[in-house]
């Protein structure tokens, strides 16, 4: 059974941080690397953030450069700085299954049911 459980979102104004985290389960443990991805409404699937599991490369957007930080433990986090209105999006969390790229939403076969952060004005 595979599984991915996303955690941590909320509403929170301007400014502000959240911390979002992914527990892991089955065999999107065993993957190369988790990733964190959002989707606005009406808009793609994007990519945020991802990790390697073996040496704990990191890999980000250039939107979230500087503010947003993955990592790992017994579970994927990603913490959320000088959050911005245009954060706001549902974000999930992956476990990569194929190909090269990390930034690429198809290289990611699990995927989580996702948790809404949105940033008020």
């Amino acid at each position: 059974q595979v599984q991915l459980v996303e955690s941590g979102g909320g509403l929170v104004q301007t400014g502000g941080s959240l911390r979002l985290s992914c527990a892991a389960s089955g065999r999107a443990r065993s993957s190369d690397a988790m990733a964190w991805f959002r989707q606005a409404p009406g808009k793609e699937r994007d990519f945020v953030a991802a990790i390697t599991t073996a040496i704990g490369n990191t890999y980000y957007a250039d939107s979230v450069k500087d503010r947003f930080t993955i990592s790992r433990e017994n579970a994927v986090y990603l913490q959320m700085n000088s959050l911005k209105p245009e954060d706001t999006a549902v974000y999930y969390c992956a476990a990569k299954t194929r190909g090269s790229s990390y930034y690429s939403k198809e290289n990611y076969g699990y995927w989580g049911q996702g948790t809404q952060v949105t940033v008020s004005s």
